[in-house]
């Protein structure tokens, strides 16, 4: 199968616009006060909420975010939910629509959860009390013979892997985009820096950086199950391979630098309770049998069963599925 090139996606960081301007008329007037006093207001309010859970018992502080899921998300995110009921009739259309939309309510719950439990993450040993690691000898084994490539899944809370990884002694190197929201992207760095994560940059940038780790034998961490711009690019979901996505780059970077693919995944117990699954590295053919498509394909069928059994808990569910 011959695959159409990859546009590569690079990540343009927006600036501020000058504080001079917020008394100023027309559409520059109106983008400063919204960076300076709207979306100020929105931050202050993201860290009064964060620094003020981390006073709350862990469990709390995940189940308010469920609340604040199944409350905000059919309210102010009616497009996601729209694109939540169309994706979920497509992936399982034998299910009766009351299953599907109690399937997607769960998930309204597990995104809020995802919004509130920074502030348990910040709480290190704690947290790591709460997560039963299995097989982590698949992860460890790998790392000692070579370079890695640390494939994860948006499930559970996908956060607690930096966790398990420091209490390894591993140190992971990731492509880190910010979230939106100033005050939410300075939380989520902050986290995940204490933790020991390395930062890449995000995008095609990130790209040589993440070759020259993998050749100095060390460990890259990316997530292969992914939405773009409202629109799931992997899984493929019976769609035919493609490299617009993190599919086609994990094993294009696994070829390049001779890594080992480990994927990953954790799935909620109950509150801030996890299990994490570290499977078998993925195998693939030599090199005179090297298919990009084929690799795509043999990645894809770990990570797709994975997700289809857990779309409750999976964060892109919102996100359109397209055809072809």
């Amino acid at each position: 199968m011959v695959l159409t090139k990859r546009k590569a996606w690079r990540y343009v960081e927006g600036e501020a616009p000058p504080i001079s301007a917020v008394l100023a008329g027309g559409a520059k007037g109106k983008q400063s006060r919204r960076y300076w006093l709207k979306d100020n207001l929105v931050n202050g309010i993201d860290l009064a909420v964060h620094f003020g859970l981390r006073m709350v018992p862990m469990d709390t502080c995940s189940n308010a975010g469920a609340w604040i899921g199944r409350f905000a998300i059919p309210r102010f995110h009616k497009v996601a939910v729209k694109r939540g009921r169309a994706t979920l009739s497509r992936i399982l259309p034998e299910k009766t629509e009351d299953r599907r939309q109690a399937l997607l309510e769960r998930n309204w719950e597990a995104q809020g959860r995802l919004m509130t439990e920074f502030s348990a993450l910040a709480r290190r040993d704690a947290a790591l009390s709460r997560i039963t690691v299995h097989d982590l000898h698949n992860l460890t084994e790998a790392a000692a013979r070579g370079p890695v490539i640390l494939v994860g899944m948006h499930l559970g809370n996908w956060e607690i892997g930096s966790l398990i990884l420091a209490d390894a002694g591993i140190r992971p190197h990731i492509n880190y985009t910010p979230p939106k929201g100033r005050a939410k992207a300075w939380i989520s760095r902050r986290i995940r820096a204490r933790a020991g994560v390395a930062f890449l940059p995000p995008g095609a940038q990130g790209t040589r950086s993440a070759v020259k780790v993998l050749r100095d034998g060390k460990l890259v961490s990316m997530f292969c199950d992914e939405g773009v711009s409202g629109q799931i690019r992997g899984p493929l979901f019976g769609r035919e391979p493609h490299q617009e996505g993190n599919l086609a780059v994990a094993v294009r970077l696994a070829r390049l630098t001779g890594a080992t693919i480990c994927p990953w995944y954790n799935l909620r117990r109950d509150g801030f309770r996890f299990d994490a699954f570290f499977l078998p590295p993925l195998v693939l053919p030599g090199k005179d049998e090297a298919d990009l498509a084929g690799d795509i394909a043999r990645l894809n069928a770990v990570i797709e069963p994975v997700i289809r059994a857990n779309l409750e808990q999976w964060y892109f569910l919102d996100n359109a599925l397209p055809e072809g």
